[in-house]
């Protein structure tokens, strides 16, 4: 399982031109579920992105977490993220969980999260959307379950 985040200071998914989830201060996280992927994975990732701590404090350092300054969450599913590149042009998506497995893990994330008491604002699974977002210093971090 792959998550992308990226602290913003605004975020909005939208499908057919309707916006159907927005956020303010937070992170927007693109949401990747591998064929190999489980539960586990999705707790692991839970754990971290909760307590990543990329929020200045006082001093200006990246000390405080999405808790510490009651940060909303931006959930997209992006199997894309498993894409392999290795042979050819055009890439190839095995790697990806199939879509009944991925969304399943992928609703259980965004639940989870919200049992952290996070407010969750999401796309929709397997729909093509149009994200905006302003990325805030920028910071982008890549976290992958298989690296734990």
């Amino acid at each position: 399982m792959r998550v992308v985040v990226q602290k913003v200071t605004e975020a909005s998914v939208s499908v057919d031109d309707e916006i159907i989830g927005e956020i303010g201060e937070g992170f927007m996280l693109l949401v990747g579920i591998g064929k190999d992927d489980t539960q586990d994975d999705v707790l692991y990732l839970v754990r971290k992105v909760s307590n990543l701590r990329v929020f200045e404090d006082e001093e200006g350092k990246m000390n405080r977490s999405l808790k510490d300054v009651d940060g909303a969450i931006l959930s997209i599913s992006q199997f894309t993220l498993f894409a392999d590149t290795k042979k050819g042009n055009r890439p190839s998506f095995t790697n990806a969980a199939p879509p009944e497995t991925g969304e399943a893990l992928y609703q259980a994330f965004n639940e989870l999260l919200r049992a952290e008491g996070f407010p969750v604002a999401s796309g929709k699974f397997g729909a093509h959307m149009s994200v905006r977002l302003n990325n805030d210093g920028p910071v982008t971090i890549l976290i992958d379950s298989k690296n734990k």
